[in-house]
C-alpha cells in the first residue's frame, strides 16, 4: 500500500546548463515536503559537465 502524505518526489535540472547549449543533462531527484516548501525548490548542486557547483530548480 502507498504512503500518504505530504512528501512527494521532485526532479532538479541545471539552469546554467540549460541555457549553454552543450549536450546531455544534470539532473537529480530528492524529495520535499508540498505542506512547508509549496513553491519550487532550487538548490546548489555539484554539475559533473560544467565541473563545478550550479543552481538547480525543481521541474514538473
Amino acid at each position: 500500500m502507498a504512503k500518504k502524505g505530504n512528501r512527494i518526489q521532485v526532479i532538479l535540472e541545471c539552469t546554467e546548463h540549460k541555457n549553454s547549449g552543450m549536450g546531455g543533462m544534470s539532473r537529480y531527484i530528492t524529495t520535499k515536503n508540498r505542506k512547508n516548501t509549496p513553491e519550487r525548490l532550487e538548490l546548489k548542486k555539484y554539475n559533473p559537465i560544467l565541473k563545478r557547483y550550479t543552481l538547480h530548480r525543481e521541474i514538473k
